[in-house]
């Protein structure tokens, strides 16, 4: 029986529209959101971001144009690439310690 390239713990919802993540840290916008699961998500980046790095980011998002509480979470990167456009990077980041009802607003988002 033939498996998938890729086999991901978490279903993945793409993000629609712009929607922009913010590191809590050094208090600025590090990119706007790919796609989003509840175990982590692909940030596109205008810069590439350190290796292996540990991140407080927050953003918002939308379901069904009702706006969902604003979600801050730890992120690790995972992996980077240029992506197709000059000056932008594809970050993959996986959470870090969520809260029980972040991941399930997070769950309940992404399969839909």
């Amino acid at each position: 029986m033939a498996m998938g390239i890729e086999q991901r713990r978490h279903p993945r919802r793409e993000v629609v529209g712009r929607v922009e993540v913010f590191d809590t840290i050094a208090e600025q916008t590090v990119g706007v959101l790919g796609d989003v699961s509840a175990g982590g998500l692909l940030l596109i980046a205008s810069s590439p971001l350190p290796d292996d790095a540990l991140f407080q980011l927050r953003f918002s998002l939308a379901d069904e144009g009702r706006p969902l509480p604003t979600i801050e979470v730890g992120a690790h990167v995972l992996w980077q690439a240029p992506a197709g456009a000059p000056g932008q990077y594809y970050v993959g980041m996986r959470f870090i310690g969520l809260a029980p009802e972040v991941a399930r607003l997070l769950e309940n988002w992404s399969q839909k």
